[in-house]
């Protein structure tokens, strides 16, 4: 009876792991716990040059996560962005390699986020101190190859 009832456990935890490794949701782990972002997905040339640009607003939870094909140097800027943004450059396991906290807006002065990235996830200026996100914390979304994922789906 013991063994069965572990065994469901486990599938119902499977299962609900599995379901939370969707394409429109990032989770952060770290020191300071866990997070889920609600996402939208900047993955090709096109919705990578737009961004974030032009928007008034963007909800607490949510970010926008940018997709590159192999790890390569990164460098964003805030041309026509009206909010202020923190930004999380990550590289290819899902470990986070360096945070720029509020971009301020309209500016175009080059930000860095380093070499041999893959991923750069946008949320709300200010949230990234405020949740206690540090350099090392580990992302989870199925576009980080799951072989080499930090955090695996």
């Amino acid at each position: 009876m013991r063994a069965a009832l572990a065994l469901i456990i486990w599938m119902v935890s499977a299962v609900a792991s599995a379901a939370a490794c969707v394409e429109d949701t990032v989770w952060i782990r770290g020191a300071f716990g866990e997070a889920r972002f609600a996402v939208e997905l900047a993955d090709d040339p096109q919705e990578r040059a737009m961004g974030l640009m032009h928007r008034p607003s963007m909800p607490m939870s949510a970010g926008m996560l940018f997709i590159y094909p192999a790890p390569q140097r990164l460098s964003f800027w805030m041309r026509n962005t009206l909010i202020e943004l923190d930004m999380l450059f990550v590289d290819a396991t899902g470990v986070v390699r360096n945070i720029h906290h509020r971009a301020q807006p309209l500016d175009e002065t080059p930000i860095e986020g380093g070499q041999g990235l893959t991923h750069v996830l946008e949320i709300n200026g200010g949230l990234a101190r405020q949740l206690g996100l540090e350099v090392g914390d580990q992302l989870r979304h199925p576009s980080f190859r799951q072989a080499r994922a930090a955090w695996p789906c």
